[in-house]
């Protein structure tokens, strides 16, 4: 086939149209595919982040008998407690336990080494922290992953368990001042960091 045959077919707008539409096709099969998946596979997730989440919430209040976590609507100046620390709150919950408010729960969002470490921070009614519990996180295994598993500091405390007893009164939390990090993973440590601020803050602004 000569050269300008070989032009004439590749501009011909019958064969333009032709792969145009082959192409059109084949991106709504496969959308159709990744929704039928994402269908399937949504509850699943959903309901295994639900688990996790209800896990965390009494771990980070241990010493509640029979806590009970009624949600708390998160207002304006809650939320932007939390953005002025990088965070972003997903759920708050009032810690009832014998009938009593005992604290609050903080479900929230902040940025990892590799992308989004979500977590559940216990704060007393004194405003002191209880706990740090991750629900999901992406972090590196055997770097990042040692904070998320609350991997013991050479003091000999757990890097999560650090956070335990801290207040507003001690933000804001850093690393190198007042927050130790894992060796190697100082910015999974620094995302975990600016999950407890947001939410300290935020529940400084309930009031």
């Amino acid at each position: 086939m000569s050269k300008e045959a070989k032009e004439k077919i590749d501009m011909d707008p019958k064969y333009i149209i032709k792969l145009t539409v082959t192409l059109l096709i084949t991106c709504v099969v496969v959308a159709g595919i990744l929704g039928y998946v994402n269908s399937i596979t949504a509850g699943p997730i959903a309901d295994a982040n639900a688990e996790k989440t209800n896990t965390a919430l009494a771990a980070v209040f241990p010493d509640a008998a029979a806590p009970e976590f009624p949600e708390v609507e998160i207002s304006d100046d809650m939320a932007a407690a939390a953005t002025g620390y990088s965070a972003t709150l997903e759920n708050v919950y009032e810690v009832q336990d014998g009938g009593s408010t005992v604290g609050h729960a903080v479900k929230i969002i902040a940025a990892g080494s590799q992308g989004n470490i979500e977590m559940v921070v216990g704060v007393d009614a004194d405003g002191v922290i209880t706990g740090v519990s991750i629900v999901s996180n992406s972090e590196t295994s055997g770097i990042g992953s040692k904070v998320m598993a609350n991997t013991a500091l050479p003091s000999g405390t757990g890097v999560l368990d650090q956070f335990i007893g801290k207040a507003t009164s001690d933000q804001p939390l850093k690393v190198g001042s007042n927050v130790d990090a894992i060796s190697g993973a100082t910015v999974s440590s620094k995302g975990v960091t600016k999950g407890v601020n947001g939410a300290l803050a935020a529940v400084e602004a309930i009031g």
